[in-house]
């Protein structure tokens, strides 16, 4: 780990004025001391931000408020997101262990990095870590890469659980910098590889997140994240799937849908969900939105099998959610 400076901000300004080039902020730093002690990152000043009022949950509006600095586990053991938006709760819980749950804060968990191998190892080449390296996932080992929207120089997938339910419930980003406050729709607030595949988020320099704000529930008894992986604990999604609808008796009004393990950001295609809104709540329709969704996957050497885990995953999370079943959390075993 490398020589650098530490400052502990009171205040939100405070944070704000003491970045510059070569900083990073860290509340629970899950992710952050992990690339450090790996040297994938080599900060030249950490921002302690842990002592800012970012703390609580509350009301906004019809909706939540969550400061950026409330730990996953108290997000998910909150009263009011148990019983107004179960579908974080259910995601953030099938994340990481209690452990880190009680460490790592909403900040932070926007902010993890790729769990990609050559990302990782400082040893290999890679564009996100090193750009204009190169990318040896693509025709190496690329099992748990993305086969949605990568570019040449990138295929590493999103990591976290808690984003792909933030993203089915169209979340806000608040975020402070320099040049003000202002707010990032959820969608708008990762990035695809494109050319620049190191740069993860939308976020300018020196902004910090302030909170994350979710609309008025409307998916409290219609929902599930169904997260498939190697192994029923403690690991990364192969892929996942944030379902959740709101139905007016058999027919679906309102469709959401994400997946994760698939891509550079949780994945969403408003064209499936459009095909549902309006039909029955049926397999047929859902394997019509599952089709539409899995035709523009675009797979590496190794990750073929994706495909059609994700068009699997999709159909059973969408049956989940209609039936008002969600994936259980004590017994994680697809049937």
């Amino acid at each position: 780990m490398n020589r650098f400076d530490y400052v502990r901000a009171g205040t939100v300004a405070e944070a704000v004025q003491a970045f510059g080039s070569g900083a990073r902020f860290i509340a629970g730093g899950t992710n952050l001391i992990d690339l450090m002690k790996y040297e994938v990152e080599k900060p030249g000043r950490l921002i302690d931000i842990t002592r800012l009022p970012l703390d609580r949950i509350e009301a906004h509006g019809d909706g939540l408020r969550i400061g950026a600095l409330v730990t996953n586990a108290k997000v998910a053991y909150d009263d009011q997101v148990a019983a107004r938006y179960p579908l974080l709760r259910n995601a953030i819980l099938a994340g990481a262990s209690a452990q880190l749950r009680n460490a790592a804060s909403t900040g932070g968990n926007l902010l993890q990095r790729t769990r990609c191998y050559y990302f990782y190892d400082v040893a290999t080449p890679c564009n996100k870590r090193a750009p204009g390296s190169g990318c040896p996932a693509i025709g190496g080992m690329n099992r748990i890469h993305a086969i949605f929207g990568t570019s040449e120089h990138c295929i590493a997938t999103h990591p976290s659980d808690m984003c792909i339910a933030l993203a089915a419930l169209e979340a806000t980003v608040q975020v402070s910098g320099p040049q003000g406050d202002r707010s990032i729709p959820f969608s708008e607030f990762h990035r695809l590889p494109g050319d620049s595949p190191e740069t993860d988020t939308n976020l300018a320099p020196g902004e910090i997140i302030v909170s994350v704000d979710l609309p008025e529930s409307r998916f409290p008894q219609h929902y599930t994240y169904l997260k498939l992986r190697d192994r029923l604990s403690y690991a990364f999604a192969l892929v996942s799937v944030a379902a959740a609808l709101e139905l007016d008796g058999d027919t679906v009004k309102t469709a959401r849908l994400a997946l994760g393990g698939v891509a550079h950001k949780p994945w969403r295609n408003r064209e499936a969900e459009a095909l549902l809104e309006g039909r029955p709540a049926t397999r047929e329709s859902f394997q019509a939105a599952a089709d539409l969704i899995v035709a523009e996957a675009k797979p590496q050497s190794e990750n073929g099998f994706k495909i059609d885990l994700a068009r699997r995953a999709i159909v059973r999370g969408l049956e989940q959610a209609a039936a008002g079943t969600p994936q259980s959390l004590s017994d994680k075993r697809i049937q």
